[in-house]
């Protein structure tokens, strides 16, 4: 039996995700000066969203805590937990290691582009785990602002060749 997590700890997740995105911009800046603009203004847009899915968080009623959806073959719960579970992506690694193995610009946008293709993953699960109560309208916009993540990425690789 899955057993299904709480709007508060699908936040909790979200949260981390994208503490370790802006943690993965920063350390890139670093690593790439000449790059510097991009991947600062890339952390501070992920950093907006945590402080987005904190208030979320915060705003969640006792109800909302306890799993809102009618999901009776509990696919979204078993989507969420296989996510969580490092079986799509591990939102405990440390994206500075990561970024090692990195050597050039082109790798920095690849490497960050899959990061965020899999937040976008995460979060259209999140969002039909959430009522429109909690915040699905609030998800579906990060979920807009993570795909113009991979536009200004994109853009960036391709100015690059």
């Amino acid at each position: 039996m899955v057993m299904p997590f709480n709007a508060d700890e699908v936040f909790e997740m979200a949260e981390q995700i994208e503490r370790n995105g802006a943690k993965f911009y920063r350390a890139a800046a670093k690593k790439f000066p000449e790059l510097r603009q991009v991947l600062s203004d890339l952390a501070a847009m992920e950093d907006e969203h945590e402080k987005t899915f904190a208030a979320m968080r915060a705003e969640l009623s006792g109800t909302e805590i306890k799993p809102p959806v009618f999901d009776p073959d509990g696919q979204a719960q078993m989507y969420l937990r296989a996510m969580a579970d490092e079986h799509v992506f591990n939102i405990k690694a440390d994206p500075v290691e990561q970024l090692a193995a990195q050597e050039t610009p082109e790798d920095i946008f690849k490497m960050a582009m899959g990061l965020e293709r899999d937040s976008i993953a995460f979060y259209v699960g999140l969002k039909e785990s959430v009522s429109p109560r909690a915040g699905k309208d609030k998800i579906q916009a990060i979920i807009k602002e993570e795909i113009g993540h991979i536009a200004i990425l994109s853009q960036k690789l391709e100015a690059l060749k």
